[in-house]
């Protein structure tokens, strides 16, 4: 009776372990179709929104590196056009230097060429030398242009291919017109960048034609042609390719048979349109690679099941048995190394709080030495005013005296002010910007280094205009700006039989304050704006003050550059967002 409960008992065990085991595994493989079906269709949504997004983006990009090309090129001929040499030029019929000074031009202006032509549409003067004496009477170009006033836009098509895009306009003088200026704008040089980093791209007329593109057989197609230029090799292959083509929405076109998404924008500029083409295959390698991973995943489970299942056999155990007793020799060891990382760390964290401390003493030292040199100017000040007001009040000239010492209490107050900027410039953040006219600030600093400017007999030139010109920032600031450039001006020009230091101010699209002297010029424009960086000798500068200079206009939303003058000596120009009435009126209220 007992080997017969025991033999059912034997023969109902496996059955009932083989039951449950086939159930888990049905449930796995289930689990892992589900899983994969899911994943798939998820993300091949959200990789393929992502491929468009990134599409967009670069489109865009692609559009304003367009946008900006053509702009920065329409202003050209404008300003050409009132050049007196190529007036002259064109009213003597001398142009002998002509091509020359449209040389001189061409590379600063970044134009593909330039060509001058007469009242007959003659080529009189061009940057490409092949092209004088051709005749252009009868191009549209050249027609229009004598027609308006304005500068005017064409697209013509290239001997080679392709089209040429122009701007052209007329130049007259004293209502008599002398001849056309045609400036030409280097756009293929987009197509070739666009074909390093999209798929295709190509950029329309208002009248759908097809201007730009990284496939050059698109040229002079609508796009409609020029995608059907690009068959698969056979209806069977692409019907293949087709089905092929899983994608999270239906494809915008086909190029080669393959599927692609098609991106749109529209161009603020004559009606053109750009439009790029991105294939699926980030997408899809994407994909498979995350799909590639959940089935190894799934794979492994299986396996580790498969392996659970058959370890009651003896040689299983044993080799359950020597993968413990690695195991364990494996988990000692790596018991070990964290312990050897945790003293690793600890010795990390103190060398840490050491290097804290090296750099907060490297700051102190830095910070002493700037308000070193930026305390220097007002007190050299301060000591020529006390002098002039001590020989005052021998002569009994107290009113005068009292002028004097006038200054230097501003000038204390000033050197109070410095010490506040150097903290907030020490902290970054927390400046209260208001409108000042930087005429006023120029004149103050003026003030302030009359004294030194007298000593020298330095001699002085302003070109100031007459309305103002207002910034939105500190004044304090900006007096310290200038007083730094006109010191720096000043000690430019000590070697100098007749120093002069030029200060100009225009206000334009942003507001330009240069100072210049006529000394040696400038050895290394690189490291100019470097800390403690200085040509001066030991102990007259800390080259401290053009770098904390540079933040400080910096911080105000300007630059400040240096470069070297054509006719020699040193230039500083400070440019700052100019303030608008609007701007003014918001900051006000």
């Amino acid at each position: 009776m007992a080997r017969t409960s025991l033999t059912e008992q034997t023969a109902d065990g496996p059955r009932t372990v083989s039951w449950r085991a086939r159930l888990a595994l049905g449930l796995l493989l289930v689990l892992a179709v589900v899983t994969v079906v899911v994943s798939n269709r998820f993300l091949t949504e959200r990789f393929t929104s992502d491929t468009r997004n990134r599409a967009e983006l670069r489109l865009a990009l692609y559009g304003g590196n367009l946008m900006s090309e053509l702009r920065r090129n329409a202003i050209v001929p404008q300003l050409l056009a009132r050049d007196p040499t190529l007036i002259a030029a064109l009213a003597t019929s001398d142009f002998s230097q002509s091509t020359q000074r449209l040389l001189s031009f061409v590379e600063e202006i970044g134009a593909a060429s330039l060509m001058l032509l007469d009242r007959d549409g003659r080529a009189v003067a061009a940057t490409d030398r092949n092209r004088l004496g051709s005749q252009h009477r009868s191009a549209s170009y050249f027609v229009d242009a004598l027609r308006s006033r304005d500068t005017l836009f064409s697209v013509g098509e290239r001997e080679s291919g392709g089209y040429r895009f122009t701007y052209s306009r007329r130049i007259e003088q004293r209502g008599e017109v002398h001849g056309v200026i045609l400036v030409e704008v280097d756009l293929r040089k987009f197509e070739q960048d666009w074909k390093g980093i999209s798929d295709a791209v190509l950029v329309t007329d208002s009248s759908g034609m097809i201007i730009l593109a990284t496939e050059p057989r698109w040229r002079g197609l609508t796009e409609e042609r020029a995608l059907a230029r690009a068959p698969a090799e056979s209806a069977i292959e692409r019907a293949i390719q087709a089905t092929a083509d899983w994608t999270a929405e239906r494809a915008d076109a086909y190029l080669g048979g393959e599927a692609v998404m098609r991106v749109e924008s529209r161009l603020p500029f004559r009606g053109w349109r750009i439009a790029s083409f991105t294939t699926y295959d980030s997408v899809r390698e994407k994909v498979n690679g995350v799909l590639a991973l959940e089935i190894m995943g799934f794979a492994v489970l299986f396996a580790l099941a498969f392996y659970f299942l058959s370890r009651r056999t003896a040689v299983r155990m044993a080799l359950f048995q020597r993968e413990s007793a690695e195991l364990r020799r494996l988990n000692a060891r790596l018991q070990r190394e964290i312990a050897e990382r945790e003293r690793v760390q600890e010795t990390l964290a103190e060398a840490e709080q050491t290097l804290a401390q090296s750099s907060k003493l490297a700051v102190l030292g830095e910070m002493s030495a700037a308000v070193s040199h930026e305390l220097n100017q007002p007190l050299a000040a301060m000591k020529t005013y006390l002098a002039g007001a001590r020989l005052l009040v021998q002569r009994n000239r107290a009113d005068e005296a009292l002028s004097a010492f006038q200054r230097i209490d501003d000038l204390i107050g000033r050197m109070g002010a410095i010490t506040r900027q150097l903290k907030s410039y020490a902290r970054k953040g927390g400046d209260v910007f208001e409108p000042v006219d930087l005429r006023d600030a120029v004149a103050a600093s003026l003030s302030m280094m009359e004294p030194q400017l007298k000593q020298r007999s330095v001699r002085i030139s302003r070109a100031l205009p007459a309305h103002p010109v207002r910034v939105m920032g500190d004044r304090v600031r900006i007096e310290q700006v200038l007083v730094n450039l006109l010191r720096n001006a000043l000690d430019a020009t000590h070697g100098e039989a007749e120093p002069q230091i030029d200060i100009i101010l225009a206000a334009g699209e942003t507001a330009s304050l240069s100072v210049r002297d006529n000394g040696p010029g400038i050895a290394d424009l690189e490291s100019l704006f470097e800390p403690f960086y200085t040509t001066k000798k030991p102990g007259d500068g800390v080259g401290l003050g053009l770098a904390i200079s540079s933040g400080i206009v910096a911080d105000m939303g300007g630059r400040l550059i240096a470069r070297n003058a054509e006719g020699g000596g040193a230039v500083f120009e400070m440019q700052l967002p100019i303030l608008t009435d609007d701007a003014e009126t918001e900051a006000a209220e």
